[in-house]
């Protein structure tokens, strides 16, 4: 087992209510609330990998920045929250953050999203790591349930099944589906050991929600599409019964949005109820300041450095590209009934976050020609060196 589930949690006390700030950048816009929902959840989801010291430093984390972000956000009615314990004490941080607002947000008012199977440590899909996981969220959550509990990072886990690891990988739907293990006759097939895995993982879940009540919905989530529906079928036909939601993230970009064409087969043929994206900035790719270290190989890189470049001239500020890259995600999702979850660390973020729907939803941004001619000239850009669509390998 490679998480201690025992060990002590670091605290991260909050100062006394009445001292942390409600000011007006606390106040959401009225025109931007949120009010649709998709099988429950809103248009976006609160990604809080950023309550972390992979995205944010400790004198951030360890401050009331997080609890006003949340505080905000369940304001505009952005009311589910996505937490890992692979996102170091990201559940510690909106757990107290939760609990500090529970007099103005009661637990039945939002739902929390989080996952099993990865952590700092490395990967451990036993059924008895699966239990001891779901303990220790439950309690630093401050909850005796969770709404969403998804299985992380499956292709580490599993038989990818993928003839090439990187690449455009829509033929997996078509003329290569035997190579990807998605042809009707191999439906339910397993290929290694590794399936096994997940099948016993995605057990426990079943037996955690159904049975003790402490689960409302199971799901996977990981990047390779193919391997994600490959797995979907497979869950259904060995388990009797699909799993409740999809996560990838990556796919419903500027650069890549496979995921319009895998979405519609997640339900015909694996049962599954909600397809989710998340990342539609593709990890800090489509950012002025990317991350030093991505997984995208170098032509998607520096195509996106251009990108940044021919963003400039529009917006001198630098946030041009990300503005476009979360307006572009917005309006493709809300096409095909996608949530979309969005990594938010600041007041501002969430703010940015809900005008960015704002304008596609209800003022029909998508449909104006100059926004029109923006996306295909960035697009334009990863197209030129082959790379538009094109999904990198795993890390």
């Amino acid at each position: 087992m490679v998480a201690h589930f025992d060990a002590p949690d670091p605290d991260y006390p909050l100062p006394p209510f009445n001292e942390i700030p409600d000011d007006d950048a606390d106040k959401p816009k009225e025109a931007y609330k949120l009010t649709a929902t998709l099988n429950g959840f809103p248009a976006i989801i609160f990604g809080t990998a950023t309550f972390s010291r992979i995205y944010n430093e400790a004198d951030h984390i360890s401050g009331v920045t997080p609890l006003r972000a949340a505080r905000l956000a369940l304001r505009y009615g952005l009311n589910v929250f996505d937490t890992s314990p692979f996102y170091g004490d990201s559940e510690i941080i909106l757990g107290n953050a939760l609990r500090a607002l529970r007099d103005e947000f009661p637990r039945d008012s939002y739902t929390l999203v989080t996952k099993v199977g990865r952590y700092p440590a490395g990967f451990d899909y036993t059924p008895e790591a699966i239990e001891s996981s779901i303990a220790r969220s439950l309690r630093r959550l401050h909850t005796n349930y969770l709404d969403v509990v998804y299985l992380h990072d499956v292709e580490f886990v599993a038989d990818e099944k993928l003839p090439r690891r990187e690449g455009n990988h829509v033929a997996a739907l078509g003329q290569e589906k035997e190579q990807y293990g998605l042809n009707e006759n191999q439906e339910g097939e397993i290929y290694t050991d590794k399936d096994h895995k997940i099948l016993s993982a995605v057990k426990k879940l079943f037996e955690l929600r159904d049975d003790r009540g402490v689960i409302k919905r199971v799901g996977i989530s990981g990047f390779p599409l193919p391997t994600l529906l490959r797995l979907a079928i497979l869950i259904q036909r060995r388990l009797g019964k699909p799993v409740d939601l999809v996560m990838s993230y990556c796919h419903l970009t500027l650069q890549n949005s496979t995921l319009e064409q895998f979405k519609s087969a997640f339900g015909p043929r694996a049962g599954v109820k909600q397809v989710i994206t998340a990342s539609p900035i593709a990890m800090a790719l489509l950012r002025p300041s990317p991350v030093q270290v991505h997984p995208a190989p170098l032509e998607i890189r520096e195509a996106a450095k251009r990108a940044v470049q021919l963003s400039e001239e529009w917006d001198a500020s630098g946030t041009g590209l990300p503005d476009l890259a979360l307006q572009y995600t917005f309006a493709r999702a809300r096409e095909i009934g996608v949530p979309v979850a969005v990594g938010l660390s600041t007041l501002e973020e969430v703010h940015t976050s809900l005008k960015a729907w704002h304008e596609v939803d209800a003022e029909g941004l998508a449909t104006k020609e100059e926004w029109v001619t923006r996306v295909q000239s960035v697009q334009n850009l990863f197209r030129d060196v082959q790379r538009l669509d094109y999904s990198w390998a795993t890390p």
